[in-house]
């Protein structure tokens, strides 16, 4: 079976089954994880965008398609994914300034679209690395922090009605992730026995399993399976979401969507070399596969992607480099060697099926998930909170950054970006000032 893929410009694409064998492991595990994950935007989709559940979901399986091609097509190896640590920062912007459906497409667009020049301009000019190092170290943790305060403002506070109908379901949810992804005890025995270790690697499956049981037995789910398939709804929802139809965004939208976009780009670039990591550290154990990793393509790619959902199905930042949790699953079977996964790509495209969206047109499969999207949707933004809060924390060693990093997240998560770049960046020089005062006297 022929590895290699083809080569056109300077990407690679890869054929399911003749580039790549099956992998039944990753497969079966991906088609439950990655769909309800994917699905999980549906919820939001229906209550603020405008859209129907049938069409919430065709977008989904659009973005889903797109976010595979990063592998498949562009022969990317990451396992690609939202930017999620950017989704509860554009949520403040989108849904806090704009009120009609048609104009947070519009600024979904914009966002869309910008993202999408700044990634060819870095491609171009391989700025990215220098523009990352130029930005100052409270600056940095402090959009990371903001984008953990924004998450859970959403939680908490903007979605909290959802506790109030879910409760049994939204606590066993919290609690459940926090044991499998954070207790330390959960963390050692998790190396101490293969049935936990191997229960704790599907990540939100287990914890979606028992939520399942308990929101079934308190009345808090309700499943109402429907057979056949999906008849994706492409005219009605191209019709409500793409420039083409609705319009495209003022130039006021664009000037907006500046302090977003460049936020993003700060966290991509964390996802970038997140992913490389991950596969190098066990590059050695694999001298049969070798890995290789090219920003500039990496960019290319990211452009190219954004772009195409920019004038079809606008949801910025669905269209990222990585989900950490998928990168490290299919890495860990990698490295036991060929007999467990023979291609890396092909271990990463089998965790996506393939690209194959049959999970999203099968009507039992969508209606069974769809009780679980609300919860699937807290507990992704729960999980970036808590990641986004001990990066930057660990980001902001100083005590001086650390503070301007709390005022600069609090005016984020507040929908004043602006205003907090500005006092981020002259409180360094205030209290520079001072010191230098202090230290003549």
């Amino acid at each position: 079976m022929m590895k290699s893929g083809f080569k056109w410009g300077i990407f690679r694409a890869y054929i399911p089954f003749l580039n790549m064998r099956i992998d039944w492991a990753l497969l079966a595990q991906g088609l439950v994880v990655s769909l309800s994950t994917g699905l999980a935007l549906v919820p939001l989709l229906t209550a603020s965008f405008g859209l129907t559940f049938e069409e919430a979901v065709t977008l989904a399986m659009l973005h889903m398609i797109l976010v595979t091609s990063h592998i498949m097509v562009f022969g990317e190896p990451y396992a690609a994914g939202w930017i999620t640590a950017a989704l509860p920062l554009v949520l403040v912007t989108v849904l806090g300034d704009l009120a009609d459906p048609a104009e947070r497409f519009k600024m979904m667009t914009a966002l869309s679209l910008e993202f999408s020049f700044l990634c060819l301009l870095m491609a171009v000019t391989g700025l990215g690395q220098k523009l990352i190092d130029s930005i100052p170290t409270a600056l940095k943790a402090g959009i990371i922090f903001g984008a953990a305060l924004a998450a859970f403002k959403r939680i908490f506070y903007d979605d909290f009605s959802n506790f109030e109908l879910m409760p049994v379901s939204f606590i066993s949810a919290i609690f459940l992730s926090i044991i499998i992804f954070y207790l330390p005890h959960f963390q050692k025995w998790k190396k101490q026995s293969k049935i936990i270790g191997f229960v704790a690697s599907f990540g939100l499956l287990p914890v979606l399993i028992v939520v399942g049981f308990t929101g079934y037995l308190f009345d808090e789910f309700d499943f109402n399976i429907v057979n056949g398939f999906l008849n994706p709804p492409f005219n009605s929802l191209w019709n409500k979401a793409s420039p083409i139809v609705i319009g495209w965004p003022s130039f006021s939208y664009y000037i907006n969507a500046v302090p977003i976009v460049m936020m993003t780009y700060l966290l991509l670039f964390g996802d970038l070399l997140t992913g490389k990591s991950i596969v190098e550290e066990h590059q050695n154990e694999r001298p049969d596969d070798i890995i290789e990793f090219n920003m500039n393509r990496s960019h290319y790619a990211l452009a190219i992607r954004n772009f195409l959902m920019a004038v079809t199905v606008p949801f910025f930042p669905t269209q990222g480099v990585l989900w950490a949790g998928a990168q490290i699953i299919v890495a860990d079977r990698w490295k036991e060697g060929k007999e467990k996964l023979d291609h890396f790509i092909g271990g990463i495209s089998a965790f996506y099926y393939y690209a194959i969206p049959i999970g999203f047109l099968w009507l039992p499969i969508v209606t069974f998930l769809k009780p679980f999207m609300p919860v699937s949707l807290m507990l992704t933004l729960l999980i970036t909170g808590i990641a986004c809060s001990r990066l930057a924390f660990k980001t902001a060693t100083q005590t001086i950054d650390r503070l301007i990093m709390i005022v600069l997240a609090c005016f984020i998560a507040m929908n004043e970006i602006a205003v907090g770049i500005v006092i981020a960046l002259t409180l360094p020089l205030i209290f520079g000032r001072i010191k230098a005062i202090r230290t003549k006297k």
